[in-house]
């Protein structure tokens, strides 16, 4: 169910403002680029990198260009497009499909594999965190590694702190809220665009799990990896981890 609304989302809402609500896609490649660098992410085997929910490709891009051949996957078309025409001549093979089905892309035999952005609380629970994690570890060989990053919704905000102020300019204001449920988040994108009869309101809503940096290098934990780095930068958990069994 949850699967399906978060597409659903993305497909008829997010994936029309996306570009935009990053901001220059230069500028994001080039930062994630140079978390790249700092953390020595370069090819160390066969090149092969796999990126789950790619987006239009500020990781595939930054991965592709540190010497990795990199396989972008993300279950929007629209993204995976833009992914392509931001790519130039840079040459990334793209996936439209659902990260839960990493399994399928075992042959590739990846030394690494990375979730970046929030996709991970896109799961539809904690149990399909845990089969999703231990499915990478499958995929991974001894010494490979796996990245990601998320938001850390454990704690409820207090107060305001639940409405976000994401993005706005002369043409549109992005306002993200977030409804603390019993075990999901419930996040409601808010945009009003400016058109020729005047200021006009999009809603779409989905759930996100309840992410916590605990609960991540738990299973990881539990599935072979030794978590190297985790570092909190502009709200986001940044965990480098890297398989030793």
């Amino acid at each position: 169910m949850a699967d399906s609304q978060v597409k659903t989302h993305y497909d008829t809402h997010l994936q029309n403002f996306y570009s935009w609500m990053m901001g220059s896609f230069d500028e994001c490649m080039t930062q994630q680029q140079a978390f790249f660098e700092t953390y020595n992410i370069l090819p160390q085997g066969n090149k092969v990198a796999i990126d789950l929910g790619a987006g239009h490709g500020i990781q595939s891009i930054a991965l592709a260009k540190q010497g990795f051949e990199v396989t972008a996957i993300d279950f929007n078309k629209k993204l995976l497009a833009e992914l392509q025409q931001n790519a130039g001549d840079l040459i990334i093979h793209t996936q439209e499909d659902n990260i839960r089905h990493i399994k399928k892309y075992a042959h590739l035999q990846p030394e690494l594999i990375g979730c970046w952005g929030d996709t991970l609380a896109h799961l539809v629970s904690d149990r399909a965190l845990e089969t999703f994690i231990q499915d990478v570890a499958a995929c991974l060989k001894k010494g490979s590694k796996f990245l990601c990053s998320f938001r850390n919704y454990s704690t409820q905000p207090s107060g305001t702190q639940e409405f976000i102020p994401v993005k706005s300019d002369n043409e549109r204001l992005l306002t993200c809220v977030l409804n603390y449920e019993a075990q999901k988040v419930r996040v409601t994108d808010l945009l009003w665009e400016k058109k020729d009869e005047g200021w006009q309101q999009k809603v779409s809503s989905y759930y996100k799990i309840k992410i916590s940096p605990g609960l991540i290098e738990r299973l990881l934990h539990n599935n072979g990896f030794s978590v190297q780095i985790n570092a909190l930068e502009n709200g986001l958990h940044h965990i480098i981890a890297q398989k030793i069994k």
